[in-house]
């Protein structure tokens, strides 16, 4: 049974990156582990992990491949609060 949440809503890079190192500690994952099925050094897979702004959407998609997460995009839910209409 997974400790983690089944989606996680990010709205921020730092988020991104906190996931990130989450879901591989949690799945017991080493970070030379991910950087060799990503493709890239563990000194990399450690800048990005700090630096997430700097991911690129292809190194995204093998990481979240990696450490068993899904990407998906979908529409941000509108609070009814900032959607009254003035007049």
């Amino acid at each position: 049974m997974s400790l983690l949440p089944i989606s996680q809503v990010l709205i921020t890079a730092p988020q991104l990156g906190q996931l990130l190192v989450s879901t591989r500690k949690q799945r017991k994952l080493t970070q030379a582990a991910v950087a060799s099925r990503v493709g890239l050094s563990q000194n990399r897979i450690s800048y990005l992990e700090n630096h997430p702004d700097e991911i690129s959407v292809r190194q995204l998609l093998s990481w979240c491949a990696a450490i068993g997460l899904e990407l998906r995009l979908g529409e941000r839910e509108i609070l009814i609060a900032n959607s009254a209409v003035e007049w």
